[in-house]
């Protein structure tokens, strides 16, 4: 394994891939560093699907990187993310275990992988104004025009969409500064879950979070003073629940919109992960269906296969 610098695991909502990389990082002494864009928000547990109990295997924790780092209500980005990824990457290196990358932000995984130079990138009064009245569909077709540096899978909320949008057009007028961000050689594993599988699995997980009291977290970061807003802009969970708990939808409406936006958001993280492959990153894919074991196993072969 010593031919990489480290090891990814992606794949879709509800695709088993935190627990096979906590399986694989018992056996290859590896810690985990968190690819998602949303489990970075203190607070933000259930609607997020931390299962932190999920890290611990036999009665030993795996130590998770990249998870709760930054308060609830704050908007988190891929530059910092950048940041805070290297930070954990050489604490890891330098203690002489396995960094291993797991996560469904395509983005933020794609931002390491391929070495993105980024920078912060401040916000535009004039073009948010002209954007403001435009339809999320709008906005997203907009969005399509760029190249895309942003992660469109989160595209779920105008001001999201704004954003994005925000964030491309400011790449387009000012050039990249020399940022250095090290070129890193990693086997990439993809979860491949049938969709049918994926669907069922949605479902249920949606209806378990909601009966372990992901309402009641909504409720709680509301009472501590977020805003519906900043709430609404997080999206999935967050935006339909925020809408329920302030009577602007049903219960059955919430559960219904936001079954929906897990399904249309699961498909738009494949579509991402098979651009990834267009833009020539390397995915291997293994069935989802297949034993705990066997999976392992498999991912250790494909390390030492391909360090031959």
């Amino acid at each position: 394994m010593s031919s990489y610098d480290l090891i990814t695991i992606l794949g879709p909502t509800a695709s088993g891939k935190t627990r096979l990389a906590v399986e694989l990082s018992a056996r290859i002494d590896a810690e985990i560093i968190s690819a998602d864009s949303r489990q970075v928000y203190r607070g933000m547990d259930l609607g997020t699907g931390k299962d932190l109990a999920d890290y611990t295997i036999a009665g030993r924790q795996i130590p998770y990187h990249l998870i709760d780092v930054v308060d609830a209500g704050s908007r988190y980005n891929v530059f910092e993310y950048q940041r805070d990824f290297l930070q954990a990457y050489n604490d890891i290196k330098e203690r002489g275990l396995i960094p291993l990358l797991c996560g469904g932000t395509g983005l933020y995984i794609e931002s390491v992988l391929r070495g993105y130079r980024l920078i912060p990138v401040p916000e535009n009064p004039e073009l948010r104004k002209r954007l403001e009245t435009k339809s999320l569909e709008e906005l997203a077709h907009l969005l399509a025009t760029y190249k895309t540096l942003h992660n469109s899978t989160d595209i779920d909320t105008v001001k999201r969409a704004i954003r994005a949008i925000e964030i491309e057009e400011y790449y387009c007028q000012v050039p990249v500064a020399e940022r250095e961000f090290p070129q890193l050689k990693s086997l990439v594993v993809g979860v491949d879950i049938a969709r049918e599988l994926r669907r069922e699995k949605i479902t249920a997980r949606l209806r378990q979070r909601l009966d372990n009291g992901m309402v009641d977290e909504v409720r709680g970061l509301l009472q501590k003073g977020i805003s519906p807003d900043d709430l609404i802009y997080y999206g999935l969970e967050y935006k339909y629940l925020t809408l329920y708990v302030i009577g602007t939808i049903t219960f059955e409406e919430m559960f219904h919109q936001l079954e929906t936006a897990i399904h249309q958001f699961a498909k738009r993280q494949m579509t991402w992960f098979r651009g990834m492959e267009r833009r020539g990153i390397k995915i291997h894919w293994i069935d989802a269906s297949l034993p705990m074991e066997k999976k392992v196993e498999e991912i250790i072969q494909l390390t030492i296969h391909n360090s031959l």
